[in-house]
């Protein structure tokens, strides 16, 4: 028998430091929830395993709304940022992104930093082997050296760690990422506790020393001034920016690649987890899409420290001599040296169609999951993740209701709904097109949408508060001017100017309407003084689709009464006359809230959901 002892009481405990856990515990420790961090290592706190960047399509909404609600995420990125830019400026507003080069190391020392000092926060390296309930709730967790930390609450937000296994080619490692130590010791418990547990499998590209790089053969790719940062509380992005670099493959980089395609794990049978789809090894490009010529390559810095560049869109998990030889075959990189090669990794996670929209687990009280255990990938998705998670465990523990947020509030509930009511059968990541309401879930307006909800839940302090009332402020200002009539002695020539008449008066957002640029208003008729440019580019962008946006809003008041029609957690849906037997079976696994996410369950039909409406008015 193993020596068990205290580590104490919490109120909660959060298993795992990298994006999820950080969040998540933050969020319960300044909720007033005593709380203990547990990390395999404490040098992984916030560790960036792939790539060093924080942002990208549907992503950069995403580290928005982890700001608005009081996250951290984007206030460490834009303090460790290297390199900015807007992605799909060229693209209508709803689907414009931000995305930033941060500095790996510095975004790990600030981020402990933050933990460190952080009140009511405890963090331990240790692992943890055991989830301890009593009566259907969490009592506590075990390590490995039979620590007991007492707790009403604890968050598994264990990323890619959980029985970690690194290859690359014939090589095999029981291995965490870059090298770290792989936990082990929970799966099984998790499967005692009645998860359904899978493998996945994800990988990063090779890092090469920069200087034996030649910059001359690729082409520049400087970051952005004139876009605003991530975090509202954050007062200006630095000048000076670190440039990438873009490179591609070739016909000689792809005959290698399939020269020795069966010394690929992926190939050969060896990785039986699934793969993400819209991240997809070098292996997997040259196969599926065997059409194409060449594919793109980003050379992207790793750091302020450090001569490690990162080769965006080489990720594989072939061996390192054919690793050594493609690497070569590309423009700028002949003479390249490898400092870390790449591999592929395969790890446990669960089904989320086990969790619910809180991501509390549904067997066990109490108990929360968050970030890649759940199936997904990404820094961002996990973030905002394990933010939720630890927002509603220490609402849990106040007894307050749960922080969910509809897909028509933020991305983060399309990201949260698509896994607990549809799962994913593969890595998951956020995208625009999974928005239906995407034209009012925009990066610019995250805080009109979420900050009050953030308040109101406890997340966001009073200096953050204070920051949002100055814009509503200035946002009510703005939009009062944009109403403002000019008459046509004053601005007829001006509208002429950009191929216009006027039979009368006309107001700055009927100009807008008209595709003339606020640009060009603001200095033809010195308006809108001291507004800042975010602000006014949210005012341009709501004038100019006040149309569609008008209509997104009715086809939310229509869902809502099927989203405010709940559901009993005891319904026997088996025993329901008139229901198909695989809306049944689907209901009862899933479980749904409300006849909204009935609704959205993969083989419920509407007529399945018209027997529900009628089962509910008995």
């Amino acid at each position: 028998m193993e020596n068990r002892f205290s580590e104490g009481t919490f109120d909660a405990v959060v298993i795992g430091a990298g994006h999820a856990g950080c969040e998540a515990a933050l969020a319960l420790a300044r909720t007033g929830m005593k709380t203990a961090l547990l990390t395999l290592n404490l040098d992984s706190i916030a560790f960036m395993a792939c790539n060093p960047s924080i942002g990208g399509t549907a992503k950069g909404h995403l580290v928005r709304e982890i700001d608005a609600l009081g996250g951290e995420m984007g206030v460490i990125a834009d303090k460790t940022m290297l390199q900015i830019k807007m992605l799909n400026r060229g693209k209508g507003a709803a689907v414009q992104s931000l995305r930033s080069q941060a500095d790996k190391n510095r975004y790990h020392t600030e981020m402990k930093k933050v933990l460190e000092n952080t009140q009511n926060l405890k963090i331990v390296q240790c692992e943890a082997v055991e989830i301890l309930t009593k009566n259907g709730e969490v009592c506590g967790v075990r390590n490995s050296f039979g620590g007991i930390f007492e707790c009403r609450a604890a968050v598994i937000a264990t990323g890619v760690y959980l029985n970690g296994e690194i290859f690359a080619g014939e090589y095999k490692e029981s291995s965490g990422p870059s090298g770290f130590a792989p936990s082990n010791g929970l799966t099984a418990n998790l499967i005692e506790l009645g998860f359904n547990v899978r493998r996945f499998k994800t990988g990063t590209p090779a890092r090469i020393d920069g200087r034996t790089i030649d910059y001359s053969k690729c082409e520049l790719q400087p970051g952005e001034t004139n876009v605003y940062p991530f975090s509202y509380t954050t007062p200006a992005l630095p000048s000076a920016q670190t440039p990438c670099y873009l490179t591609y493959t070739n016909e000689r980089t792809h005959k290698i690649i399939l020269d020795n395609i069966h010394r690929s794990p992926l190939y050969g049978g060896a990785i039986k987890g699934i793969g993400p789809r819209y991240c997809p090894s070098i292996e997997d490009k040259v196969k599926r899409f065997a059409d194409k010529e060449r594919h793109q390559i980003f050379l992207e810095p790793e750091g302020g420290d450090t001569h490690e560049v990162y080769v965006q869109g080489m990720s594989t998990s072939l061996p390192h001599d054919v690793q050594k030889a493609m690497y070569r075959t590309i423009p700028g990189l002949e003479n390249c040296e490898i400092m870390r090669y790449a591999y592929a990794i395969e790890y446990d996670c669960i089904d989320t169609l086990d969790v619910l929209p809180t991501l509390a687990y549904k067997r066990v009280r109490g108990l929360y999951t968050a970030g890649q255990i759940n199936g997904t990938s990404g820094y961002e998705e996990a973030a905002v993740q394990g933010l939720i998670a630890g927002a509603n465990a220490s609402l849990y523990l106040r007894g307050e209701p749960p922080l969910v947020l509809g897909r028509d509030e933020a991305y983060t509930g399309v990201l949260i709904d698509d896994l607990v009511t549809k799962g994913t059968n593969e890595p998951y990541r956020i995208m625009t097109s999974r928005a239906e309401y995407r034209l009012l879930l925009r990066q610019d307006n995250a805080d009109f949408r979420l900050t009050e909800k953030g308040r109101r839940a406890g997340l966001v302090s009073d200096e953050r508060y204070a920051i949002f009332l100055k814009r509503k402020e200035l946002l009510a200002k703005a939009r009062e001017e944009m109403e403002l009539i000019r008459s046509p002695k004053d601005c007829a020539t001006f509208i002429e100017s950009h191929g216009g008449s006027l039979s009368g008066g006309i107001s700055y957002k009927d100009m807008i309407k008209r595709n003339i640029p606020i640009d060009d208003i603001c200095e033809y008729f010195n308006a809108f003084e001291g507004i800042p440019r975010d602000v006014l580019e949210m005012c341009e962008t709501d004038a100019r689709y006040e149309g569609y946006l008008g209509k997104a809003l009715d086809q939310i008041e229509k869902a809502k009464r099927l989203e405010d029609r709940l559901l009993p957690p005891d319904i026997d849906y088996l025993s329901i006359d008139g229901l198909r037997i695989e809306a049944r079976q689907k209901l009862d696994k899933i479980r749904p809230v409300s006849l909204g996410q009935a609704s959205r369950i993969s083989g419920v039909n509407p007529a399945d959901i018209a027997v529900l409406m009628v089962y509910l008015r008995k």
